[in-house]
């Protein structure tokens, strides 16, 4: 009897315990229901990133200033470096500054005066008087007019010392790379608009080329000294002159867009319709100051946005 009652005892153990699994395995299925139908109705916004801001480290951002008839360019690297490209006519120096002041940026850590023309000079003078700077570079030529003197005179009065700008010369920079591709080092140009400073930054997989005025005369030299020109983004030469941007050189640097800078109705009839042909047959994407007003360019290196 005694084995009996035992082998009965174990049976009822083993019931048991089996009924105990059997509710925990409920009690899970139920507890998994009421996460499956609850959860998505909460904020799911909080358990996301926030998408990342335009403007913060990480990214290149590129404004071509819309200055009329003439050219600027503000570019605010990953690292918040600074660099301005001319300033536009000396009435624009004031329109320079409010839109870098409306940024944030209160230094400029480069300037580069692609050539002595006022349109390209000219609304430096207001920024440098105004703003910090650290370094000024500019092609080693000389102009008789009172913005060339008063250009000088600002950089002068504070304290700084130009920089040559010419092929082979870099800016040092952390995150991205900045040399001049143009123009070819000399003592003087018989055309100011071919001693332009022609710049090409590089960011990751993607490079962009600022060429000032150069013409085709500069753009020659650059084509034959063997070095690499190629650059998604173009800002097209002497505001879309048929002076600049040869076939040639439009095929070494192979741009998927173009950015001309200009004045609406200018007196120059800048963009020429040939220019804008040329564009078109190569397929590039063609942004104009004159009627976009100021073009801002966003990359991560790999990607790029017109915003």
């Amino acid at each position: 009897m005694f084995i009996i009652v035992h082998n009965k005892s174990i049976v009822g153990e083993e019931t048991a315990l089996k009924t105990k699994n059997v509710r925990n395995f409920v009690t899970l299925i139920v507890l998994l229901i009421i996460v499956v139908l609850f959860v998505p109705a909460c904020d799911i916004e909080y358990y996301v990133d926030e998408p990342s801001n335009p403007d913060i480290p990480g990214n290149l951002d590129v404004y071509f200033i819309d200055v009329g008839q003439g050219d600027s360019i503000f570019i605010r690297t990953p690292n918040d470096n600074t660099i301005l490209i001319d300033g536009g006519e000396a009435d624009q120096g004031e329109n320079v500054l409010n839109f870098l002041k409306e940024l944030g940026v209160d230094k400029i850590d480069v300037i580069v005066a692609t050539h002595l023309h006022s349109d390209h000079i000219g609304g430096l003078i207001t920024v440098i008087e105004n703003i910090d700077i650290g370094s000024i570079y500019m092609p080693k030529t000389t102009h008789n007019t009172k913005t060339f003197e008063k250009f000088v005179l600002s950089v002068k009065q504070k304290g700084l010392q130009f920089k040559p700008a010419y092929a082979g010369v870099d800016i040092p920079l952390d995150d991205v790379d900045a040399n001049f591709v143009g123009p070819e080092k000399k003592d003087t140009y018989d055309d100011l608009n071919n001693s332009s400073a022609v710049l090409k930054l590089k960011y990751g997989d993607v490079s962009f080329i600022f060429t000032g005025d150069a013409e085709k005369e500069s753009e020659e030299y650059m084509l034959s000294s063997g070095q690499n020109l190629r650059a998604q983004v173009l800002k097209v030469g002497h505001h879309g002159s048929t002076t600049s941007t040869s076939e040639e050189f439009l095929k070494a640097i192979s741009p998927e867009y173009a950015i001309i800078s200009c004045g609406e109705g200018n007196k120059y009839g800048h963009p020429h319709k040939e220019i804008i042909q040329l564009l078109e047959e190569f397929g590039i994407e063609i942004y104009r100051t004159d009627r976009d007003g100021t073009i801002h360019v966003m990359s991560d290196g790999k990607q790029i946005e017109f915003k």
